[in-house]
């Protein structure tokens, strides 16, 4: 019987193409993935080679003044993509993957972002991830919403009933040929990613796939509820197209304007002209004033005086550190607010299925909002380690072939925050869980 079932749904036209089409665009994807992939080594060993050149170049330029090459030096640190991020490209596209700073005012250096086309940012990229929760709805709800409704329309469905000895257990067969199939075309896609994208098979590639599956599971359970309730085939694709309209557009919206709106940002403007303005007014204050600020905040430069000249790099840096440290507040408070966003977002998506898988896989590939805020304290933790080394060293006035520059390499950020498996899978599976006891109550009162 599941044989010929299986036959039977093969030998279908549009099953054929549907599979195909799906797994076109889901290869099509991986080339995707594997394009970003390259274009993040490319951008690493550019940067690798630029901090280089950079630094040889302007150490052969500026022998004579450590303070001015310091003015000039960038440094870059790099948050490091793991071979999953190709599958989930999240916010990498609009967030940074290489910061790249000097050792003066932080603030105005640290939410530098690539220049980008706009349109191609609105757009985003159809990365596996954007296939998996967008397009594989889809296709379930074409090979599954008419399941019984078309043998009824059709005259067929009392055959079965009277041919079938379990009903309920024909329509489980039904189901589980539709969940092979597309299951299958999952694992073969994500088996072809592994190869193409040198993905290790590691906790966080068969989590990924966990979860991919389990995806699959949570739109086949809402046909498999909507089946149960026997109603005709249009009115099941009208509600399952609505259901996946509302699911995977209207409501990530609404969550998106609240979460927004709830939590909004106006220190962002507000730290960049705080920023700005505590640097420029220090022209015009008593160089003291501004020196006492900066031993406060540095007790351990003291010893370094204010020499008797118009101008001094001690004074010039500590107008820097004043510009940072006065908007310091603000920049908290940026920070909070993002917290904030972070953590309400994944509250609320544990009671949306659809957003829930979306954010898991982008945290499985360290693309997610949450990633990046770690990526922005290590970068501040890189500057101030920065400043900490060449303080002492421009203060003192050293010599600038007396510094080992080839020790200052392109620095890299690895991401260890570790997967919790209870919360990654745990709401998909309860949803799954009560879709198919209220499938199933509702084929029992019907006597199927």
């Amino acid at each position: 019987m599941l044989v010929l079932l299986f036959k039977n749904f093969i030998r279908s036209r549009g099953t054929k193409i549907g599979l195909l089409f799906l797994f076109l665009i889901c290869f099509i994807s991986l080339l995707i993935g594997k394009q970003f992939q390259e274009k993040q080594a490319k951008n690493v060993q550019e940067a690798i080679l630029y901090q280089k050149e950079h630094i040889a170049k302007n150490v052969n330029f500026h022998q004579d003044d450590l303070g001015l090459l310091l003015y000039y030096l960038k440094f870059s640190l790099v948050n490091k993509s793991f071979p999953v991020n190709s599958l989930a490209i999240g916010q990498r596209d609009v967030n940074p993957s290489i910061q790249t700073v000097t050792i003066r005012g932080l603030e105005g250096q640290k939410y530098d972002a690539e220049l980008n086309n706009p349109n191609n940012l609105l757009l985003g990229n159809i990365d596996f991830s954007f296939v998996l929760i967008y397009l594989f709805p889809l296709l379930i709800i074409a090979f599954s919403y008419n399941l019984i409704s078309e043998e009824k329309e059709s005259g067929t469905w009392k055959i079965v009933v009277t041919q079938s000895q379990n009903t309920f257990l024909y329509i489980l067969k039904l189901f589980y040929i539709r969940i092979l199939s597309l299951t299958l075309l999952l694992t073969i896609v994500l088996a072809i990613a592994a190869f193409l994208l040198n993905i290790p098979l590691n906790i966080s590639f068969l989590t990924f796939y966990g979860i991919s599956v389990l995806y699959l599971l949570f739109w086949f359970a809402i046909c498999f509820f909507l089946v149960s309730l026997q109603m005709n085939s249009n009115f099941n694709a009208v509600i399952l197209l609505t259901t996946w309209l509302f699911l995977i557009i209207i409501l990530p919206a609404l969550i998106n304007t609240y979460i927004v709106n709830k939590y909004p940002i106006p220190e962002a403007l507000e730290l960049t002209v705080k920023q700005r303005n505590a640097y420029h007014e220090k022209w015009d204050m008593d160089k003291q004033e501004t020196l006492d600020k900066f031993y406060t905040h540095y007790p351990q430069f003291k010893n370094y005086l204010l020499p008797d000249k118009e101008f001094s790099w001690l004074w010039y840096y500590a107008m820097q550190q004043m510009g940072d440290d006065e908007s310091a507040k603000e920049s908290r408070d940026l920070e909070s607010k993002l917290e904030q966003r972070n953590q309400s977002s994944q509250q609320i998506t544990q009671f949306i299925p659809t957003l829930h898988a979306q954010m898991q896989l982008n945290e499985i590939a360290r693309a997610n909002l949450g990633n990046q805020l770690l990526f922005l304290k290590e970068t501040k933790q890189f500057h101030e380690k920065l400043r900490l080394h060449f303080y002492p060293k421009i203060f003192d006035d050293e010599a600038v072939n007396k510094q080992k520059w080839d020790n200052f390499k392109v620095e890299t950020f690895t991401d260890k925050s570790k997967i919790n498996l209870k919360k990654t899978f745990l709401p998909l599976v309860v949803f799954n869980f009560i879709l198919l006891f209220l499938g199933w109550l509702n084929f029992r009162r019907k006597n199927i």
